[in-house]
């Protein structure tokens, strides 16, 4: 296997925003959700990749970064290019993608029917969504309501809202007969 850095970019179901895979693992565990060059503080790799005209938001796997790009993006090839090599040489330099991790799940965390949806969108919900370049994340779960933040490439998807209702709460009604609905926050 070659030490060079590989830095592949995937369509996402989201128009406005591309996968960037890796050869490399980029976080052991968890992901990471910026919304705003403020926001990323401590993540230096998404800093880094702010700087590039016309991203919204950058999102940060295992191993690859979902990016999305601004309104006012006229193309992809600019970013594609930009972003690429930002990334091969932040990984190559060997530096912690990210120092201080975003807070990964909301509150209400403590409650057995929270415990149980949090397992499901971990074990179930989660991985299929990464593959897209995105992540469901728990926020709370109130009187039969689950609350949950869509982030990477599901944030802005034309498809979000379908995805939330059609596959995320119909899985979660059945195995779990107190949940109610689903609702993105």
């Amino acid at each position: 296997m070659s030490d060079a850095v590989q830095v592949m970019t995937e369509f996402t179901p989201n128009p406005n925003s591309l996968k960037f895979n890796t050869n490399r693992e980029i976080l052991e565990q968890g992901t990471a959700f910026f919304s705003s060059v403020d926001k990323a503080a401590g993540a230096p790799l998404a800093k880094k990749i702010f700087e590039v005209e016309n991203i919204a938001e950058v999102f940060i796997g295992h191993d690859f970064v979902t990016v999305t790009r601004s309104a006012d993006a006229k193309s992809w090839a600019k970013i594609i290019a930009q972003v690429t090599i930002i990334i091969r040489e932040f990984l190559g330099s060997g530096q912690a993608a990210v120092v201080e991790m975003p807070s990964s799940h909301g509150s209400d965390e403590n409650s057995d029917i929270a415990k149980k949806i949090i397992e499901v969108l971990d074990e179930r919900i989660r991985p299929a969504v990464a593959r897209d370049g995105g992540d469901i994340i728990f926020d709370s779960y109130e009187d039969g309501i689950v609350r949950l933040h869509l982030q990477g490439a599901c944030s802005t998807c034309p498809s979000s809202i379908a995805t939330l209702k059609s596959g995320v709460e119909s899985m979660l009604k059945e195995l779990i007969p107190e949940v109610r609905e689903v609702i993105q926050v």
